[in-house]
């Protein structure tokens, strides 16, 4: 048939085969540089992540735009998708889904709000991943969604990969154990490690700190343990933490040490602090009192 009588449709969707298959390569090559740089390219699952931080409560927020580069994962289709939502699947029926929804979307007859979870900065497609994958191809900036919220006091950013997971659910832990994020909101935003094992580290910290703490007044802390835990945790951010990521940020050290957050850097401090004492006789600096305490015991406690 002569191409001048097809309508406008039938020349969009004979166009989005081509498309489709450009999606396809694109995806091909982004999981293949994510091998090659050691970058999961792979979309979270929703399962996982829900499991790992412990959420349990949810709240529809109704329709709304939402940045479609903060769309990173899936409830059920997350290996059908890269990262970016290019496709990974030949399979006839996906791709006749994709060319359909792609017509629809570039002759203006468009398609209804996609479902998505929310977890902080992050949206998960519980229906919707093909108007995605061709919403991204289209490069729209952004897409309609029914969002419902799961809220959580982990920070959580699009770019997190799938095995950062682990670092996350020791965050969730350790908040949970703490109360920081209630008691010292701002944590959120300054407890950050890069690699595993930091958090739970971290809660020898306010045990050690804890104990100081109690032996100096002569009593606990509180009545109930879980209690005098958390007073501690405030405690040791308010006093130990804060001032010594206080300096960190003044003499703007971070920069020496690159892949590495501020609290890799706190805890490395605490690690190699007598040694490092002594190797560039420090010993004349004068510290905060609670952190000059800290340190000490620190040492008593690895004596």
């Amino acid at each position: 048939m002569d191409s001048n009588h097809l309508s406008a449709e039938a020349l969009t969707y004979i166009r989005s085969e081509a498309e489709f298959n450009r999606a396809k390569i694109k995806g091909f090559l982004e999981m293949m540089l994510g091998l090659i740089t050691g970058h999961n390219m792979h979309l979270l699952s929703f399962d996982e992540v829900i499991k790992k931080l412990n959420l349990k409560e949810a709240a529809y927020l109704g329709v709304q735009d939402i940045p479609l580069q903060n769309i990173a994962g899936s409830t059920g289709r997350y290996e059908d998708f890269t990262r970016h939502f290019l496709p990974r699947s030949g399979n006839e029926r996906e791709k006749e889904r994709w060319r359909n929804i792609y017509t629809l979307a570039e002759t203006g007859k468009g398609f209804p709000p996609i479902d998505v979870y929310k977890i902080d900065q992050v949206y998960f497609v519980k229906d919707g991943n093909h108007r995605v994958s061709v919403a991204r191809a289209l490069s729209w900036d952004t897409i309609q969604a029914h969002v419902t919220e799961l809220p959580t006091s982990i920070s959580l950013a699009p770019d997190v990969e799938p095995d950062e997971l682990l670092i996350k659910e020791e965050c969730a832990y350790f908040l949970a154990r703490t109360q920081l994020d209630k008691t010292r909101p701002d944590s959120k935003h300054h407890l950050d490690f890069s690699e595993p094992s930091g958090y739970w580290r971290l809660l020898k910290h306010i045990e050690l700190h804890r104990f100081w703490l109690e032996k100096e007044r002569g009593q606990p802390l509180a009545d109930d343990p879980d209690a005098a835990f958390q007073l501690a945790a405030a405690d040791w951010y308010d006093h130990v933490y804060l001032p010594m990521l206080e300096v960190v940020r003044q003499m703007d050290v971070i920069k020496h040490f690159p892949g590495r957050s501020e609290t890799d850097l706190y805890m490395w401090l605490i690690r190699h602090q007598a040694a490092l004492r002594e190797q560039h006789d420090l010993e004349k600096i004068e510290l905060p009192e609670a952190v000059e305490e800290f340190l000490h015991s620190i040492e008593d406690a690895q004596a």
